[in-house]
């Protein structure tokens, strides 16, 4: 697997922003998400439909990943995700053995990346200050369901 130059990372990061900020439009959580292939292909992308679903599985990453349809293998498959993630979408991308993961930011929230990259996982953390400023502001707006999306 190639290394990730910052011009292609940001632009994909760029991708998962715009579902975060479609999520809030929403109602919802903005939390962004998008599954790149090898090539770096777009396969899937998402967000996180917690609240729009009424469904506690609708994480960002299992939105893109859902959305990328069945495949074979997702070696060398890069997730992107505007916040760190989750141990729900940490275990997805271990079971389903994706080799990238592309952080917007781990400030707000520490998921699993580290874990991740324990276990042979590339983790780029970008730490994007738009992401930084999308959670704080929503966190600051919404604690009590930002508690609930963490498990807290």
């Amino acid at each position: 697997m190639d290394r990730l130059d910052q011009a292609t990372a940001r632009s994909w990061l760029a991708t998962a922003v715009e579902e975060a900020r479609a999520g809030l439009a929403e109602g919802g959580i903005p939390i962004g998400a998008a599954l790149h292939g090898p090539d770096g292909t777009l396969l899937g992308r998402g967000h996180n439909r917690r609240v729009q679903d009424d469904d506690p599985s609708a994480h960002a990453e299992t939105a893109a990943f859902r959305a990328a349809g069945r495949r074979r293998s997702y070696r060398g498959t890069t997730m992107v995700t505007t916040l760190s993630p989750c141990w729900y979408c940490s275990g997805l991308v271990r079971q389903f053995g994706i080799s990238r993961v592309l952080v917007g930011e781990a400030s707000t929230f520490r998921g699993g990346h580290d874990w991740l990259a324990e276990h042979g996982v590339e983790i780029v953390l970008l730490d994007d200050s738009a992401c930084i400023a999308l959670m704080r502001d929503f966190i600051a707006k919404n604690p009590a369901l930002w508690n609930e999306d963490i498990g807290e």
